[in-house]
This record gives C-alpha cells, sequence and structure tokens, in this order.
C-alpha cells in the first residue's frame, strides 16, 4: 500500500529556515515509475497552491514567490522528497503537502503544518 508521510514541519521565526521530508512507502522510487513529486501548501482560507514540482527526468519549477528561496530534492536511497526552505517570511505559513505521482496515479500525505512568526 502506497503510503506518504510528511515531517519537518513547526514553529520558525522570519528569516529562519525547516526542511520537510516526504517519506514513500510501498512504491518503488528509482527509475521512471515515479512520474512526478511536488510540494504544495494550504493556508487558511485559500486554496491549495504548487509550491515546487519535479518530474522524473529532472526538470523543476517553482511558484514564482519562493524562487531562490525553497530548493526541492529527491533521494532515491531514502525514499524522500525534500523541501529545503530559507529565508522563510510570514506568508508562507500553511499546510504543506507532498505529492507523488506513481505509475499515473497521485498519491497525497497528510500534511505538516509551517508557521512562521513575524
Amino acid at each position: 500500500q502506497v503510503q506518504l508521510v510528511e515531517s519537518g514541519g513547526g514553529l520558525v521565526q522570519a528569516g529562519g529556515s525547516l526542511r520537510l521530508s516526504c517519506t514513500a512507502s510501498g512504491m518503488i522510487f528509482t527509475g521512471f515509475a515515479v512520474n512526478a513529486m511536488a510540494w504544495y501548501r494550504q493556508a487558511p482560507g485559500k486554496s491549495r497552491e504548487l509550491v515546487a514540482a519535479r518530474t522524473s527526468a529532472g526538470d523543476i519549477n517553482y511558484t514564482d514567490s519562493v524562487k531562490d528561496r525553497f530548493t526541492i530534492s529527491r533521494d532515491n536511497l531514502q525514499n524522500t522528497v525534500d523541501l529545503q526552505m530559507n529565508n522563510l517570511k510570514p506568508e508562507d505559513t500553511a499546510v504543506y503537502y507532498c505529492k507523488i505521482r506513481y505509475y499515473g496515479t497521485d498519491y497525497w500525505g497528510r500534511g505538516t503544518q509551517v508557521t512562521v512568526s513575524s
């Protein structure tokens, strides 16, 4: 059974850093079985938005508001997709979700809360 579990969220002051990890189980993490992976976030009262995405070919995209601050990466040995977040801002406060497209099916984690205080 495929399962994604996010970790690494928490409370941080503006300008600080956090590293989120999404650990995948029940899937083959290497090769092209994992078509794409991404991090989304949802702030209170707002719709869920794409933060960063990485294809199996290595193409990476970021939403404009996090460019040069966030980095998405993949660790095939640990079966994780990580999001390094630097220079955090209060507007980054949200629940962060990872999504992995595995053999064409999207799987989501339950999310991890990130709160940035000013």
